[in-house]
């Protein structure tokens, strides 16, 4: 999933590089939604068998169904999610039925974050957050691997640096 050195800048032509997201990133949302939703499952057969009658139990069977709409949504979402570096700014872009793609230019850049809470360190996941001058350009980027995360950053805040010493 890493470029090249030749296309660490996505300069090699007119078409950026992208890099997409990890596959752990999508085992972890898919095991977020399930066990959510098998929970309310579960309490919601429980409750109504016991509180409504027997026949009205079936209804745990929506959360089952949503929990496999998500799991597709969840796939898309996640194919639809990349990332590319080039000269002077950092492309996001993401979304299935709305697409939007974020232009971030190195020289705006003004506070790089990594984070990572507890479910994305059990996944060995973190995210990078970039923040800028005008707060409607904020960007994040999930689910990426810690060492690419920080190298990510690090570049960033370089880039950051030098094209704002230009200004």
């Amino acid at each position: 999933m890493e470029t090249g050195s030749a296309a660490d800048t996505g300069t090699t032509g007119a078409e950026p590089v992208w890099t997409g997201l990890p596959p752990r990133l999508l085992s972890m949302r898919r095991l977020l939604l399930v066990v959510w939703l098998g929970l309310l499952a579960l309490a919601v057969g429980l409750l109504l068998g016991l509180l409504v009658g027997p026949g009205w139990a079936a209804f745990a069977l929506l959360p089952l169904a949503l929990a496999g709409w998500g799991w597709v949504m969840l796939g898309r979402n996640w194919r639809s999610w990349r990332y590319a570096e080039r000269a002077d700014d950092l492309l996001i872009s993401k979304g299935v039925l709305w697409q939007e793609e974020t232009v971030v230019p190195y020289g705006r850049m003004q506070l790089v974050e990594v984070t990572s809470g507890p479910v994305e360190r059990h996944f060995r996941l973190a995210s990078v957050q970039l923040h800028t001058a005008a707060a409607a350009t904020d960007a994040t980027i999930p689910g990426l691997d810690p060492a690419e995360a920080e190298r990510l950053r690090d570049r960033l805040t370089e880039l950051g640096e030098a094209r704002s010493a230009g200004l």
